[in-house]
């Protein structure tokens, strides 16, 4: 079953852009953790305590991340005793909230599990959705029993982002884990997208453009040369980007050394 989220938007109030780009958040976590409570705050900014454990549904809401719309759709999952059936959420989600309570240790020990779930599931399909580890009930401070020390240290050793909100009280920290779940899909895109190789040909010296010219010697001062302009052949590098190499030779007779080289790029210098 699947449900739609938020008021109506006014029709200038997204940028146009048919259809909504879509993103799948799964929710995963032990039985008391705050899943339902943290999707209920996201979808409509308030707190509800009580929730059926045994129900699971899928929620769509259309969201401004960035200055970009998005549908995100969140799926409120409903395991017993830790990860079971996992497939319908593995192929689904585009990535993943792990959550866990500050007062209750033991839905902490239940993340490792699906963390190491997740982990297994990205080698064995070379694809590794985002996953960020959340401490739910920061209001509960009190009552902690796992250390946010520990949440950070087990979110290092898996590669994931760490966070602690507190659905009952902290809509805005609570939207911006989802919202940067967002991101961090739209970075992973970014990164997989395929990079265009630039080519460069060898540089090869034209003619040169005037022939040096000789200055008259006057009062016994030595005569110099100089030597104009010239250029090199280069080819156009396609649709990435235009490179022009000029060759710059300084006179002899201003300095005695050898002018210094600048590396500008790799293989562009100026003599």
């Amino acid at each position: 079953m699947s449900s739609m989220f938020g008021k109506p938007r006014a029709g200038g109030e997204w940028p146009p852009q048919s259809p909504l780009t879509e993103c799948n958040v799964a929710i995963l976590g032990c039985r008391g953790a705050g899943k339902s409570a943290l999707t209920v705050k996201f979808l409509t900014k308030r707190f509800i305590s009580e929730y059926d454990p045994n129900l699971e549904d899928t929620y769509a809401s259309e969201e401004l991340v960035d200055q970009q719309p998005i549908l995100l759709k969140v799926m409120d999952t409903a395991d017993q005793d830790g990860p079971g059936n996992c497939e319908r959420y593995l192929r689904w989600a585009s990535a993943f909230l792990v959550v866990y309570s500050i007062d209750d240790r033991k839905s902490f020990e239940g993340c490792q599990r699906y963390l190491e779930v997740l982990a297994l599931h990205a080698r064995g399909c070379q694809r590794r959705g985002p996953v960020l580890l959340l401490g739910n009930k920061l209001d509960m401070e009190q009552y902690r029993q796992v250390p946010a020390a520990e949440g950070m240290s087990l979110a290092s050793r898996f590669g994931c982002l760490f966070y602690e909100v507190s659905a009952c009280q902290d809509f805005a920290g609570v939207q911006h884990v989802f919202h940067e779940a967002v991101r961090e899909v739209r970075r992973q895109a970014e990164r997989s997208l395929p990079v265009r190789p630039l080519f460069i040909t060898e540089e090869r010296p034209c003619p040169p453009v005037a022939t040096p010219v000789a200055l008259p010697t006057h009062h016994g001062l030595a005569s110099c040369t100089f030597n104009t302009l010239s250029t090199v052949n280069y080819k156009e590098i396609p649709s990435v980007a235009q490179a022009k190499l000029v060759t710059v030779k300084s006179s002899r007779a201003q300095s005695k050394r050898k002018a210094p080289t600048l590396t500008l790029l790799k293989g562009f210098k100026i003599f």
